[in-house]
């Protein structure tokens, strides 16, 4: 064999194993290592100690669509064999949000969450029969955002610092990246993820977690609730419009409340 065939093929199997084909990335046949999870094993959903389910993985007892939220009126949820809801918009472009019959006021709310990337969706709480609420956004899309706080049809809800105004585009800019690096960093893609709020008090305080570590601690500076509210629904959004990718779902497997003293 010449030099030069000899130094090609030395090179075709250092390209092999660091490609995952060649022996030391675990044998023949077993394809790229790194580009597939091991194992097709999933965790195991959870509910904390002190909470109580309110989807019960069989249908959407205790629950309602609004009928007059401005997202849309019929969009797609169902529960899948294995007690997973899964979401929709239906028809393309048309969403809305799914509804608890109860309301609840002082309040922590745990979510066991998969969505697929490119769909918006959120956390409503104290929620109006129509849609207005505080918001846990959970824009899993380009440029989004997870476990911040938004007035959804809520007038007066800024979660900005004090001397936001008097900001420079520079200083601002700083700011959103240590939100948007903080939900990133605990964030589990194509995993499942548990996404925890809880609102309390007048004006609400709101607190979320994403896996356990916290992304935002806010109060209000009122009571900017629909009508003035201290309690509402829970809802759960499909966002209507374009900020959803066509045959994509969100999926929940856990929805549990502990309501608070």
């Amino acid at each position: 064999m010449g030099g030069a065939m000899l130094l090609a093929l030395v090179a075709f199997s250092l390209y092999a194993q660091q490609a995952g084909r060649g022996p030391q990335a675990g044998g023949a046949g077993r394809g790229m290592m790194n580009a597939v999870p091991l194992s097709n094993d999933e965790s195991l959903p959870r509910v904390p100690v002190g909470f109580t389910p309110i989807f019960n993985g069989k249908d959407l007892s205790g629950w309602h669509i609004s009928k007059t939220n401005h997202h849309g009126t019929t969009p797609d949820f169902h529960v899948m064999p294995g007690g997973i809801l899964v979401a929709t918009q239906n028809p393309l472009g048309g969403g809305g949000v799914l509804l608890t019959d109860k309301k609840y006021k002082d309040v922590e709310v745990y979510i066991e969450v998969k969505p697929d990337w490119g769909c918006d969706s959120g956390l409503f709480l104290h929620t109006s029969e129509a849609g207005a609420a505080y918001q846990v956004m959970l824009d899993y899309l380009p440029g989004g955002n997870l476990g911040g706080v938004y007035g959804e049809r809520l007038e007066g809800v800024s979660t900005n610092p004090p001397n936001w105004n008097e900001m420079s585009p520079d200083a601002r800019q700083a700011f959103t990246d240590k939100r948007t690096e903080a939900w990133q960093k605990a964030w589990k893609r194509e995993q499942w993820n548990s996404v925890r709020a809880r609102i309390a008090g007048n004006p609400p305080h709101i607190t979320t977690w994403i896996n356990e570590e916290m992304i935002m601690d806010w109060t209000d500076s009122a009571n900017h609730g629909p009508g003035g509210a201290e309690d509402g629904f829970i809802g759960l959004q499909v966002h209507g419009g374009a900020r959803w990718r066509a045959g994509s779902f969100w999926r929940w497997r856990v929805v549990a409340v502990k309501e608070l003293p």
